[in-house]
């Protein structure tokens, strides 16, 4: 098949530190060559694919230095050069939603869109109601509960190359915090667990504009503990040992996580999850076997404890058998060949 990827163009594909979407746009891409599919993925000229790159920008958004830049400039120029070469492709996968929701109306089924966002936003269910042709993928099950009646596909998991992050199977020394600092992913419940269990806490995350001020008033003064280590925005080549070498991933959430990508992240590195039940988590971790989901600070001090027992082989096992980068595009590829074949149905009736 002939297949293009339309990234985001917010973070390099895959992002140089944090990020999620163009992370998975890119291990998507790269699975699917693997596959032996000919991808073309749209992006910002310093990503690095297996695929057939089309650059639309000179580098992605958020760490190009210059002062002023416009991210819908740069986002409608990709989706018109995509819209030029649509007949080029058999099926455009897109990872912009919404923006190419206007432009791409008549072949609507050849395209696939995956949510990679929260959907209980007040302006979705109209949204998605004008234009209810294009097939939709969610990342997660409970992702979609607040538009029921979207056109959904299917949920396809994300998965990981399974070279990208070494596994650790000793016991680990610490507790540890990954992804960014923000009120809903809760860094501070983090900080209480770590402090109630007496165990050391790295934190390693990203702090955004948005959350500076929560930051400061709210989370750096609790960083004065001996028990608690700041680390900062990481990268891959960081993440294996900073996870492998870790007891337990905490993931003290408090909204309607639509994935969590660092959940198979520590998976990848045969880590046990501390995770609150909201959103996706009770899908991604089985509770038991490579966590432990829970509901209260009492329940998650306790589960510190418990997660030392788990078998770190069989979670690294788990995350081969549904984690993978390989099972993430066969489940798209199976779904491309779906639309596929319901328009040949079509053109031949």
């Amino acid at each position: 098949m002939k297949i293009a990827q339309v990234s985001p163009l917010y973070e390099a594909v895959p992002p140089k530190l944090y990020g999620g979407t163009e992370r998975i746009v890119a291990y998507l891409s790269d699975a699917l060559v693997e596959l032996g599919h000919d991808v073309t993925l749209f992006a910002s000229a310093d990503a690095r694919t297996k695929a057939r790159l089309a650059a639309v920008r000179d580098q992605a958004i958020r760490l190009d230095p210059h002062p002023l830049k416009s991210d819908a400039a740069a986002h409608l120029t990709m989706l018109h050069e995509v819209r030029r070469r649509a007949n080029d492709f058999d099926v455009i996968h897109f990872h912009v939603e919404p923006m190419h929701l206007p432009l791409f109306e008549n072949i609507a089924g050849r395209t696939v869109t995956t949510m990679h966002g929260r959907l209980d936003l007040k302006d979705l269910p109209a949204l998605y109601g004008c234009w209810p042709q294009y097939p939709l993928v969610s990342i997660s099950d409970n992702q979609r509960l607040p538009l029921p009646q979207a056109n959904w596909l299917d949920t396809v998991y994300h998965g990981l190359p399974l070279d990208l992050l070494r596994p650790g199977f000793a016991p680990g020394g610490y507790l540890a915090f990954l992804g960014r600092i923000s009120p809903e992913k809760r860094p501070d419940r983090a900080i209480e667990i770590a402090r109630r269990a007496g165990m050391k806490l790295k934190i390693a995350a990203k702090v955004d504009s948005v959350d500076q001020n929560y930051f400061q008033e709210t989370i750096e003064p609790l960083l004065n503990d001996p028990l608690v280590e700041w680390i900062g925005e990481i990268g891959d080549a960081e993440k294996s040992g900073f996870l492998s070498e870790a007891a337990a991933l905490l993931f003290p959430i408090d909204w309607p996580e639509p994935f969590g990508l660092v959940l198979i992240e520590s998976m990848a590195c045969g880590t046990p999850v501390v995770a609150w039940n909201c959103g996706s988590v009770p899908e991604i971790i089985d509770d038991g076997v490579t966590g432990c989901i829970v509901q209260s600070m009492d329940e998650a001090v306790d589960a510190v404890g418990r997660v030392a027992g788990l078998d770190r082989r069989r979670i690294r096992a788990v995350f081969e058998r549904r984690f993978s980068a390989p099972v993430m595009a066969g489940n798209y590829a199976r779904h491309y060949w779906q639309l596929l074949g319901g328009e040949l149905l079509r053109e031949s009736a």
